[in-house]
């Protein structure tokens, strides 16, 4: 409806953030107490102590609830940068596995099902919580690429799905990624396309321990240490 100055008056109510909240707290709370069967409209209207009605002004259903659970828990993650092109390879895994640790994994494993069958939640999961790690990742082995590290005929694009398909599918079943296989993986990506890569293995042994990632955590020692 146009007002007197012109402009267009909105239509509908206007959004309550605080419903918003309370609905995104009661469907976090639903899905760590019992996962993703757990949450139902119904019930996280109850527990949200809102009305069915307000949360399909505002969520089509029970996945999306979910997935605007999961993506208020995420961060943008920064590009690895230490220097160290080993050291930043093992805090991309880091990265991609971060989206899998705001939430019980199973959630994931449910949620990526009803994508199956909804492109446009699919485009929503993928924009939420794969495209952020893709992004900061792709950034870096561009650095490495033009530092001399990688060859630079080297496919970021499918690096980049070599190492999120190996993170999301352990993610995905439930299988924990200990740092010896976390190794073994970097290895065998990264022989294939570093261009000397004992340089970087030698390189990385000498920083062991003086780097961190953005978690504060010290890096998965590629190699194990010099001597060993």
């Amino acid at each position: 409806m146009a007002k007197a100055d012109g402009t267009t008056k909105p239509r509908g109510r206007p959004r309550d953030a605080r419903i918003a909240a309370s609905v995104t707290a009661a469907t976090l709370q639903l899905l760590e107490e019992g996962g993703y069967s757990a949450v139902s409209v119904g019930e996280v209207a109850r527990c949200a102590g809102t009305s069915r009605s307000a949360i399909y002004r505002r969520w089509s259903g029970r996945a999306e609830l979910v997935l605007a659970a999961i993506e208020s828990r995420l961060t943008t993650p920064a590009p690895p940068d230490t220097g160290c092109t080993l050291c930043d390879i093992a805090d991309s895994l880091t990265i991609f596995l971060a989206a899998y640790r705001t939430i019980r994994p199973e959630v994931f494993s449910a949620l990526y099902s009803e994508c199956v069958l909804d492109p446009e939640l699919r485009r929503r999961y993928l924009e939420a919580v794969i495209e952020p790690s893709r992004r900061a990742v792709r950034e870096m082995l561009r650095r490495a690429v033009a530092r001399g590290d990688l060859r630079d005929d080297v496919d970021i694009e499918r690096m980049l799905d070599i190492v999120a398909a190996f993170v999301h599918y352990r993610a995905l079943f439930g299988d924990h990624l200990g740092d010896e296989e976390a190794e073994r993986t970097i290895e065998t990506i990264m022989r294939g396309a570093a261009v000397d890569y004992d340089a970087l293995l030698a390189h990385s042994r000498a920083v062991d321990g003086n780097h961190v990632d953005t978690a504060g955590q010290h890096h998965v020692r590629i190699g194990g240490a010099a001597g060993d």
